[in-house]
């Protein structure tokens, strides 16, 4: 029986995670990161991400041998951007996901005459949260960093290259600098239009594959064996969908972080999908494909109601779930838009911002949390309906991450998108998912159906007939708040432009 150590990255925190064979976690420990929000900027620095690994694994080697470990591999949140040298070494703060400073860029990209064709390819738009916007504002707004960039990573393919000294990516990473994984390629025209070298960019490999052996000096430092392997896997969203242990058609991972991502797995012809603002990830090795995204919060709206409206105490999601129960369906006619910082999937809307639509003067503390509780059902069925209107029918939803913590939450998602909800059992769906990736790459399991039969659901939740169609009318109107102030998102993100603002950045945990 093999070892396998995770390094899972998320928004909020680190995790290093060792598993054995069976999905048994021999030894866990996290620590947590900062995140400075400043306007449209969104920033970690990366140096504090080799810090905390390294306090991590001497944690960890505390409760087992480094020796046991077989298999090295990492997961992270993808299309956040990382500047370093020819050794390796960050340059500048890493531009997170939800970063939203390189909207002219993304613009200019569209405009460029070599784009159509790249948009063809990939069946990518230009956003300002993917990779090549991100590299563009570096090279017009910090010249001196740009030129003295080597590579251009995401946070997965830093950490590996400070494991291995290997500047690698996988496939659905680098789909996020546009990659054609249809033609293995780069948009080579594209990128020389813009001024950016290919070279650059990491060499694309596919999931599962062996990067190579440990640094000698980590081995030493950390007692590791001198043949300790590193494997890819890929980024935190889609590791969590194998970790949530998808088996059939249809089934979609709903995984509920800081952000929510939800995917649905198909055995069917990926060609036979048209993806309708949703990703068309291609597992051809495995036979099989998944369609869908991300948005930019879900657990994380808890988090911000939590700060403003809620004390810090040991029982405070406790407190907001029992008030969101004691206001009724629709949280007696109030709506809330959940864009705080804008939305990914499946509006890709910068501009859009958080709404509290139908206010009065009856409402309660206990009906605004209600609404915002109501609205991550509401972003999940937006995901849904997308992946359906791809051509794939959601059968059911398996749920996970921080959000499934909440029961009343799960229940909201399960009446709202009349869907069943299985709660998984292991929360810590990312790492099973990294994991499993690694096992299949190093030949220790056979596929994803051997995988996923290891892996258990706590919970069945099934919608509650009279609640949907409630639920049916809300979510309608839900819809039409958005798209009736759409372009007035957009007017407001141009009066804000001129408005001055202080400089001071704000740390917080997301």
């Amino acid at each position: 029986m093999k070892n396998y150590l995770v390094i899972n990255m998320g928004l909020k925190s680190i995790r290093v995670i060792v598993f054995d064979s069976d999905f048994e976690v021999l030894t866990s420990c996290s620590k947590p990161i900062t995140t400075a929000l400043n306007g449209a900027r969104v920033t970690q620095e990366p140096n504090e991400w080799i810090s905390a690994v390294d306090e991590l694994l001497f944690k960890t080697f505390i409760d087992i041998d480094p020796k046991a470990i077989d298999f090295v591999t990492v997961s992270a949140s993808s299309s956040c951007l990382v500047c370093t040298d020819v050794d390796g070494n960050s340059l500048f703060e890493a531009i997170m996901v939800s970063d939203k400073r390189a909207t002219v860029e993304a613009k200019e990209i569209e405009n460029s005459s070599y784009f159509g064709e790249v948009k063809k390819e990939t069946g990518l738009a230009c956003d300002p949260y993917l990779m090549l916007p991100k590299i563009l504002w570096v090279k017009k707004n910090k010249p001196n960093v740009f030129s003295k960039t080597s590579y251009f990573l995401s946070p997965n393919d830093f950490l590996i290259s400070q494991l291995t000294g290997q500047f690698v990516t996988d496939v659905f990473n680098a789909a996020k600098y546009h990659y054609s994984v249809e033609n293995s390629s780069y948009p080579e025209n594209l990128l020389e239009d813009l001024g950016i070298s290919s070279k650059t960019l990491p060499q694309v490999r596919f999931p599962g594959d062996v990067v190579g052996v440990l640094k000698s000096s980590l081995c030493t430092k950390y007692g590791f064996r001198d043949d300790c392997k590193v494997v890819l896997s890929t980024y935190d969203a889609l590791c969590a969908f194998f970790g949530s242990g998808p088996s059939e058609e249809g089934d979609a991972c709903d995984v509920s972080g800081t952000v929510t991502s939800l995917r649905a797995l198909s055995y069917r012809d990926p060609s036979l999908f048209k993806p309708n603002n949703v990703f068309l990830s291609r597992f051809s090795p495995f036979g099989m494909s998944v369609l869908g995204g991300s948005n930019n919060l879900g657990g994380g709206l808890i988090e911000w109601a939590k700060q403003c409206f809620y004390s810090q105490g040991e029982f405070s999601y406790e407190i907001m779930e029992e008030e969101a129960k004691s206001s009724s369906i629709g949280a007696k006619g109030l709506i809330f838009l959940p864009y705080l910082m804008g939305e990914r999937a499946p509006l890709w809307d910068s501009n859009a911002r958080g709404v509290l639509f139908g206010l009065e003067r009856q409402h309660t503390r206990a009906d605004i949390i209600r609404a915002v509780f109501e609205s991550t059902g509401y972003s999940l069925r937006n995901l849904v309906d997308s992946i359906e209107k791809s051509g794939l029918p959601v059968k059911r939803l398996l749920v996970s991450g921080g959000l499934a913590r909440i029961g009343f939450i799960s229940q909201l998602k399960a009446d709202i998108t009349n869907k069943p909800v299985y709660v998984v059992d292991n929360f810590e769906t990312t790492a099973v998912g990294a994991a499993i990736l690694a096992m299949i790459g190093s030949g220790e399991i056979p596929s994803f159906r051997e995988a996923s039969s290891k892996l258990h659901i706590q919970t069945i939740i099934l919608p509650n007939p009279k609640n949907v169609e409630k639920y049916n009318q809300l979510y309608k109107l839900f819809g039409d708040v958005y798209y009736s102030l759409k372009d007035t998102f957009t007017e407001r993100s141009e009066v804000c432009s001129l408005l001055s603002r202080e400089t001071t950045k704000v740390i917080e945990n997301l």
